[in-house]
C-alpha cells in the first residue's frame, strides 16, 4: 500500500503542473479574433419582423495564423431573471441554440488582417420559434477557426441581448396600463479635465487638444448634442422623459475656449485649434436645451468621497463642487433642476452633510446601494434631509459596456461599446416587465442613466434614442419628466449602502495626498496676500483656480488613470502664482563693503495683490541674515530690497536667496548671489581672537617649560 501510495502521488504531482499548463494553454487560444459589429437589424424583433443580420469584421488580433475562421448566431432561453440578464452582460456561459450553420469568413486570417462578417437568418417557420414569446433573449455572435499550432476552438465572440416585443408574425399585445414610467438622463461631460492651468488673468491653457475633438464634427461630445437633437425635435413624449446631466466645469471651459486658448507642449505653450468648434458646439447645446430639463453634475464630475478628504472637516470644497448651476445658467440660459445633484458614486455621510448645508435636497444614485430599495419613488437618508432618487443598476451596467462574452474570452473596448446601446435596450425592456412570469415584481418608475461618459458611436446614440421613443409608442414603457418624478414624496426612509467606499472606485490615497499638501500650500498663499488699493482684487479669487484644479483633480474620471495626471492641474496652478513674485538674477559680482553691508536684492510682484514674504538664504556658509523678518511686496512692480546681512568670512562665495510666505510656502525659484568680501564679520573675529589668545597660550607654555627645564641643568630638547 505505501509502495501503491507513493506512485499515486508521483503520478498526481506530474499530471498536477500538466493539467495547469493546458488550462493555461487553452486561456491563451482565446481572443485572437475581434469581433466588430457594424450593423444589427432589426433592433428588436417585432411580428414584421422576417429576418434578421448581423454584419461587421473580423480581426485577427494574435500573433498566428488562423485558418478556416467561421461565424454562426445563437440564441439563448428567454431570460425571466435579473440574475439571468446579469450572466449575460457578464459574460457567463448560458444555455444555446444555433440559429445558423457556421458560415465561412476567409480561408486564412494572418495576424492583424481583418475579414467582412455577413449573417442573415430568416425568421420565419423553426427559426421563428426559436423567438416564440415576447421577452429578452441572449444573442451570441460566434467565430471559430484553428490558430497555428492550436485545434478547432472559439476565437473570438459578442454576446448582447435582443428583446422580443411579439414573435415574428404575430401581434403585439402590449398597452401602456401597468408598465412603469421612465425618465432618461442625458449627461455631458468631458473624459477626463482638460484643463492645463487656468490662472487668475491669465490665458486658458489644456493638456491637450482633445476636447477639441471631442467637440468637432466627428467628436464625442457633439454626437451626444446632434442625437438627442433630433430625437427630441422628432418625438414629443421621449422628450417629456429626457433631462440633461451638464458639467458646469466642461461648459466653462469650452467657453474659455471660444475666446481663444493654448495648449501645453513639451517644447511650450501652442495655440489651441477648438476655438470655431467650441463656438459651434455652446450654439447647438443652447438650442438643445432651450425649455428641456437639467441637472447639475458635481464641478469638473468631481468624487464628493475624494473632495470631503482633502480638507477633512472642512465643507468649503463639497459646497464649491456642487454649485454649478449659476454657471449652467450663465451659459446656456437654462436653469437646472434647484437641489438636485447627480454624483458619481454614493455620498458618503459626511458628504450629506455638506449637501444639505449647501442646499442640495435630492441625489439621483444606483438603486444598489440604497437600503431598503425603493420601488422608485426614493428614500429619505436617514439622519439627512437629502432624498436619494434611485437609478437604475441593471440598466446602467448593461450600458457601460460590461464584458458580455462567454468562456471568459476578453473583447476590446471598441466592440463593447458599439453594442453597449443594444444591451441597454434589452435591459431596458426586460425591467419594464417584458417577458417577465406573471406576478413578479417591477419597478413602478425607471430611472435611466447611461454611462457618465458614453462613448458608443453617433449612430448607436441615434438608434438608441429613437428605439426608446419606439418602446414608448408601443406600451412598454410611459414618459415622465424627473420634476414630476421628483414631486411624489419619498417612499420611506433607510441609509445609503453601508457607508462605505467601494474600494473599486475609491480614488488613489496620493492623489488625496498630494491634493491636500496643495490645498494647504494654497491656503498659505491666501493668507500672506493683501488687498491692493488700487487693483481691487481679493486674494481668494487670485488662488480660487487651485480649489477648482483640486476638484479637477478629483474628478471619477480619473479613476484607473495615473495620479501625477490627475494632481498636474493643481501643482501647475500653484506654480503659476508662486512664479509671478521672483527674485532678479544679478549680473554680476556684488561687493560687501564691510562686514554688516546690506545684499541688494531685486523683486518682482507680478500678482494682482501685494503680498508679505521673507528672504531665505541658501549654501550660505559665508552670509547670515534676519530668516523671520517678513517684507512687504506691493503688487504689480518690482524695486530694490536692502537685506541686512552679516559677512561670516572673508573671500568669494556664492549664496542661493529665495522668498518663502510666513507659512513657509516657496515663491518663485531662488537666485544664485557671487559676493566677495573684504570685511570680517563678529564670527570671523572672534574665531581669530580666539585662535590668537590660543597660540599665545601654547607659547607661553613652552617658554614656561625651556626656562624650568634651563633651571633643572636638563638639556632641552626641540
Amino acid at each position: 500500500m505505501k509502495r501503491f501510495a507513493a506512485a499515486f502521488l508521483s503520478v498526481l504531482f506530474l499530471a498536477v503542473p500538466a493539467l495547469a499548463g493546458a488550462t493555461a494553454a487553452q486561456a491563451e487560444e482565446g481572443a485572437r479574433l475581434r469581433v466588430d459589429l457594424t450593423e444589427l437589424g432589426p433592433r428588436v424583433i417585432t411580428g414584421s419582423a422576417t429576418a434578421l443580420t448581423v454584419a461587421g469584421t473580423v480581426t485577427n488580433t494574435g500573433d498566428r495564423r488562423v485558418t478556416r475562421p467561421q461565424v454562426r448566431l445563437q440564441v439563448g432561453e428567454r431570460q425571466t431573471t435579473s440574475r439571468g440578464i446579469n450572466d449575460v452582460l457578464s459574460g457567463a456561459v448560458i444555455k444555446d441554440t444555433p440559429l445558423t450553420d457556421f458560415t465561412s469568413i476567409a480561408d486564412v486570417l494572418e495576424p492583424g488582417q481583418s475579414a467582412p462578417l455577413t449573417v442573415t437568418v430568416s425568421l420565419t417557420g423553426t427559426k421563428a420559434a426559436l423567438f416564440g414569446r415576447p421577452g429578452v433573449y441572449p444573442l451570441l455572435v460566434n467565430v471559430n477557426g484553428t490558430p497555428e499550432f492550436g485545434g478547432p476552438a472559439r476565437l473570438g465572440a459578442v454576446s448582447m441581448l435582443m428583446p422580443v416585443l411579439a414573435a415574428p408574425g404575430k401581434t403585439a399585445g402590449h398597452s401602456s396600463a401597468g408598465a412603469p414610467s421612465m425618465t432618461l438622463l442625458w449627461p455631458l461631460t468631458s473624459g477626463v479635465p482638460p484643463v492645463y492651468a487656468a490662472p487668475y488673468g491669465q490665458p486658458l491653457v489644456l493638456r491637450d487638444d482633445r476636447l477639441a475633438a471631442e467637440i468637432g464634427p466627428d467628436g464625442r461630445l457633439t454626437a451626444l448634442v446632434t442625437s438627442a437633437t433630433a430625437a427630441v425635435q422628432g418625438d414629443a413624449n421621449l422628450a417629456r422623459s429626457m433631462c440633461f446631466a451638464l458639467d458646469p466645469d466642461l461648459l466653462a471651459t469650452v467657453d474659455a475656449m471660444s475666446h481663444g486658448y493654448q495648449v501645453h507642449t513639451d517644447a511650450g505653450n501652442v495655440d489651441g485649434k477648438g476655438a470655431e468648434a467650441a463656438k459651434t458646439w455652446l450654439a447647438s447645446l443652447k438650442t438643445l436645451l432651450t425649455g428641456r430639463c437639467a441637472v447639475t453634475l458635481p464641478f469638473a464630475d468631481a468624487d464628493l468621497n475624494t473632495v470631503s478628504q482633502i480638507r477633512p472637516g472642512d465643507t468649503a470644497l463639497v459646497t464649491q463642487a456642487v454649485s454649478g448651476a449659476a454657471t449652467i445658467q450663465q451659459l446656456t440660459g437654462v436653469t437646472p433642476q434647484t437641489g438636485v445633484l447627480w454624483p458619481a458614486g454614493t455620498p458618503n455621510e459626511s458628504v450629506l452633510t455638506a449637501l444639505s448645508q449647501a442646499g442640495v435636497r435630492t441625489v439621483l444614485t444606483d438603486t444598489g446601494k440604497l437600503a431598503p430599495a425603493a420601488a422608485g419613488g426614493g428614500v429619505t437618508v436617514q439622519g439627512s434631509a437629502v432624498r436619494a432618487q434611485p437609478i437604475d443598476s441593471l440598466i446602467s451596467a448593461a450600458m457601460t459596456g460590461v464584458p458580455t462574452v462567454p468562456d471568459s474570452v476578453t473583447v476590446p473596448a471598441g466592440t463593447e461599446r458599439a453594442i453597449s446601446s443594444q444591451n441597454g435596450l434589452g435591459a431596458l425592456a426586460f425591467r419594464a416587465g417584458l417577458g417577465q412570469p406573471a406576478g413578479q415584481g417591477k419597478p413602478e418608475h425607471l430611472l435611466v442613466a447611461p454611462p457618465r461618459r458614453w462613448d458608443a458611436p453617433a449612430a448607436e446614440l441615434t438608434t438608441y434614442l429613437q428605439q426608446v421613443g419606439d418602446f414608448i409608442g408601443a406600451g412598454v414603457v410611459t414618459p415622465t419628466s424627473l420634476p414630476s418624478l421628483l414631486s411624489a414624496d419619498p417612499a420611506g426612509s433607510g441609509p445609503v449602502g453601508d457607508g462605505g467606499q467601494d474600494p473599486g472606485t475609491a480614488a488613489d490615497p496620493a492623489v488625496v495626498s498630494t491634493l491636500s499638501d496643495l490645498d494647504g500650500q494654497a491656503t498659505g498663499l491666501a493668507s500672506s496676500m493683501q488687498l491692493d488699493p488700487a487693483k481691487r482684487v481679493k486674494p481668494d479669487d487670485v488662488v480660487a483656480p487651485v480649489r477648482l484644479a483640486e476638484l479637477r483633480g478629483a474628478s471619477a474620471g480619473w479613476r484607473g488613470l495615473p495620479s501625477d495626471a490627475a494632481t498636474a492641474n493643481a501643482q501647475a496652478e500653484i506654480a503659476a502664482i508662486s512664479s509671478r513674485v521672483t527674485i532678479s538674477q544679478p549680473r554680476q559680482t556684488i561687493a560687501l563693503a564691510s562686514g554688516n553691508s546690506p545684499l541688494p536684492v531685486y523683486v518682482v510682484n507680478d500678482l494682482p495683490v501685494d503680498i508679505n514674504a521673507r528672504f531665505t538664504l541658501g549654501n550660505n556658509t559665508g552670509l547670515r541674515s534676519d530668516a523671520a523678518r517678513s517684507w512687504f511686496f506691493p503688487a504689480g512692480g518690482g524695486k530694490n530690497y536692502f537685506v541686512p546681512v552679516e559677512a561670516l568670512r572673508a573671500g568669494r562665495f556664492s549664496v542661493d536667496v529665495s522668498l518663502r510666505t510666513p507659512s513657509d510656502t516657496p515663491l518663485g525659484s531662488s537666485a544664485r548671489f557671487e559676493l566677495t568680501s573684504t570685511e570680517y564679520g563678529a564670527i570671523t573675529i572672534i574665531a581669530t581672537v580666539a585662535a590668537g589668545v590660543a597660540l599665545l597660550l601654547l607659547a607661553s607654555r613652552r617658554i614656561y617649560r625651556r626656562v624650568k627645564d634651563a633651571k633643572a641643568g636638563r638639556a632641552v630638547v626641540d
